[in-house]
C-alpha cells in the first residue's frame, strides 16, 4: 500500500533524512513500465500517482538527500487541490507548513490586502507555504512507500533507442542510460553506468535539465535574480499571508516558511547581481521595506554568508511529441516565480497526465501511448497558459523603469487590486489556480489599463491626460501580446483549433507499428 506519512518533522530546524536508495538491480525488470527522470514535484507525484494504477516506476534522482532551494516554498490553493486529487495532500503535513489565504500588497506607505476567494471549498484548502526540501522528501517518502516504485539515486546521461544506442529524433525512446551513485563509500559504491528499459519515459529533471533539448526547443530568457533571506523573529503585518512590496526597480516577497521563520525574496533585475550584493540591499531595499520588516530584514543582512541567490528563468513551453517520451516540470516549462505559481503548473500536469494514461491497461505500444498523449501539450494549455502569462504579465507591471507611462500602468493594478470585490477576486482567483480562464485574465488584465485611463481623464480630459491614456495602453499592449504570443495563441483562447501532433508510423521491428516523428506541440 502507497503512504503518504513515512517522514516526520519534529523541529523546525530539522533536515529530514535521504530517502535511501534501491541500490540493487537484481530484482529489476527487463523492461520497466514508466521510468521518471528526476524526484523534485512532479517526478515525485507522477511516481505515486502511476504506482496507484499498478504500473512497475523507476525513480532516478541524482541526490536523494533534502534539497535546500529559496524557491519553490508556496504552494497555490489551486495546487493544492491538485495535491488532494493526486492522493498527495499528507505531504504539507508534519512539515511545519503554513496555511496561506491571500496576499498583503505594499506601495509608496499604501497597503491592500487581497484574499483567495475560497467560498465553496473545504476547510483544508488554502494555499501552503513551507520548507522547499522539506515538501520534496515528503513527495519522495510517499513515492518510495509504494512497493512497485524503486527509487535510485542516479545520474542520467542520456536517452536510448529500442536497440540500446543513443536515441535520435524519428526514433522511438525505450529508456535511459544512467550513472548509478550507490550510497556509502567503499569500492562498490562506485559509479557504475547502467541502462534501463520502460514502455515510457518521463523526464522531469528540473530547470537545469540536460535532456530537454532533445525532446522540446528550448527558449530560454533570464529576467533577473532572486536574492534569498530567512527572517526570524519577524512578524509579518498581515498574518497568513504573501506580502509584495512594489518596491522600485522590482518587487519584494515576504511570506511565512514556518512558524518561526519568513521567507524575503528581493528581486533584482539584470543578468548580473551588484557587485557588493549586502550593500546593494542595505542602501537600496531596506527603506522601501515597511516599518515592522525592515529591522529583522537588516538583521538578516549582518549575516552575509545567509544571502542566497539564484536566476530567475522564463521558457515558454515548446515540446517535440517523442514516442515513448514526455517533458514535464520546469524542464519544459518556466515562468517568473513572482506569484508561486511553478508547483501548481506541475501538479496540474500530473494529474491531466494521469488521467489520460490510466484508460491504458499497458504502455507497450509507444505508438498508441503516444495517440493517447497527443493532446496532452494542449489540453494542459487552460491552467498552465494563466499561470504563465499572468506571473510574467505582472513582473512586467510591477517593475519600475521610470517610464511615466509604466508608472501610471503600475499604480492603476495596486490601486484597482485594493477596490476589493471582483477587482481583486477575479485576479487573485487567477493566480490562485482556482480559475484557470485566459480569457478572464486578459478581461481583468485591460479592465486595469481602462481602470488607469479613466483617472487620466476624468473629471475633465486635459492634452497630457489623453496622451498618457494611450502610452498606458500601448504600454498594456506591448506587455501582455508578446507573452501570449510566446504562449500560443491557438493553444490558448481556442485549445480545439489548435493544431495536435501527429505521429506518423513506420514499420519497426518484425513489423511492428512504431511512430517516428516529434511534431512541434505549441501554437
Amino acid at each position: 500500500m502507497c503512504t503518504t506519512s513515512s517522514l516526520h518533522s519534529h523541529e523546525d530546524s530539522v533536515i529530514l533524512p535521504p530517502i535511501p536508495s534501491n541500490d540493487d538491480t537484481s530484482a529489476d525488470p527487463e523492461v520497466w513500465d514508466v521510468i521518471i527522470v528526476g524526484g523534485g514535484v512532479a517526478g515525485s507525484a507522477l511516481a505515486y500517482a502511476q504506482a496507484k494504477d499498478g504500473r512497475r516506476v523507476l525513480l532516478l534522482e541524482r541526490d536523494l538527500s533534502q534539497p535546500d532551494r529559496i524557491v519553490g516554498e508556496l504552494l497555490q490553493p489551486g495546487g493544492y487541490l491538485q495535491l488532494k486529487k493526486l492522493g498527495l495532500e499528507g505531504c504539507v503535513e508534519g512539515i511545519d507548513a503554513i496555511k496561506v489565504y491571500g496576499y498583503a500588497l505594499f506601495k509608496g506607505g499604501q497597503q491592500a490586502v487581497v484574499r483567495y476567494p475560497m467560498e465553496g471549498y473545504s476547510a483544508d484548502v488554502a494555499g501552503r507555504s513551507f520548507h522547499h526540501g522539506r515538501f520534496i522528501q515528503k513527495l519522495r517518502g510517499a513515492a518510495a512507500s509504494c512497493p512497485s516504485v524503486t527509487v535510485r539515486q542516479a545520474l542520467v546521461k542520456k536517452l536510448v533507442n529500442d536497440k540500446g544506442g543513443e536515441w535520435q529524433e524519428g526514433e522511438v525512446v525505450t529508456g535511459v542510460v544512467y550513472r548509478h551513485l550507490p550510497a556509502g563509500t567503499g569500492p562498490e559504491s562506485a559509479p557504475v553506468e547502467r541502462s534501463a528499459r520502460a514502455h515510457l519515459t518521463l523526464v522531469c529533471d528540473g530547470m537545469y535539465s540536460n535532456l530537454r533539448k532533445h525532446l522540446s526547443t528550448p527558449k530560454i530568457a533570464h529576467p533577473s535574480f532572486f536574492v534569498g533571506l530567512r527572517l526570524t523573529g519577524c512578524t509579518l503585518p498581515v498574518p497568513g499571508h504573501g506580502h509584495v512590496v512594489l518596491a522600485r526597480p522590482s518587487p519584494i516577497l515576504f511570506y511565512p516558511i514556518s512558524s518561526t521563520e519568513v521567507r524575503c525574496l528581493v528581486d533584482v533585475p539584470g543578468e548580473k547581481l551588484p557587485g557588493d550584493l549586502p550593500a546593494y540591499l542595505r542602501a537600496t531595499v531596506a527603506p522601501q521595506l515597511p516599518d515592522v520588516l525592515r529591522p529583522a530584514f537588516l538583521e538578516a543582512l549582518e549575516r552575509p554568508e545567509a544571502i542566497r541567490s539564484m536566476q530567475n528563468k522564463l521558457m515558454p513551453a515548446k515540446p517535440l511529441h517523442q514516442p515513448g517520451a514526455l517533458l514535464l516540470g520546469d524542464a519544459f516549462n518556466m515562468r517568473h516565480p513572482l506569484t508561486g505559481g511553478g508547483m501548481t503548473v506541475a501538479l496540474s500536469d500530473c494529474s491531466l497526465l494521469v488521467d489520460m494514461l490510466r484508460p491504458l491497461p499497458s504502455l507497450a505500444d509507444a505508438f498508441g501511448t503516444a495517440q493517447q498523449t497527443a493532446d496532452f501539450y494542449t489540453r494542459r494549455k487552460p491552467l498552465s497558459a494563466t499561470i504563465n502569462t499572468l506571473a510574467n504579465a505582472l513582473y512586467k507591471v510591477f517593475c519600475y523603469t521610470g517610464d511615466a507611462a509604466q508608472e501610471e500602468m503600475r499604480q492603476a493594478c495596486f490601486d484597482y487590486l485594493a477596490l476589493g470585490g471582483i477587482c481583486a477576486a477575479g485576479p487573485i482567483s487567477l493566480l490562485s489556480g482556482l480559475n484557470p480562464r485566459p480569457s478572464v485574465l486578459v478581461q481583468h488584465f485591460f479592465m486595469v489599463a481602462l481602470f488607469g485611463v479613466g483617472r487620466l481623464l476624468l473629471p475633465r480630459p486635459s492634452l497630457r491626460g489623453l496622451y498618457m491614456a494611450l502610452a498606458l495602453l500601448a504600454v498594456a499592449c506591448r506587455i501582455i501580446f508578446p507573452i501570449i504570443w510566446a504562449e500560443g495563441v491557438r493553444a490558448v483562447f481556442f485549445p480545439a483549433l489548435a493544431p495536435k501532433p501527429v505521429v506518423s508510423a513506420t514499420a519497426g521491428n518484425g513489423g511492428r507499428r512504431s511512430s517516428s516523428v516529434g511534431v512541434l506541440a505549441s501554437s
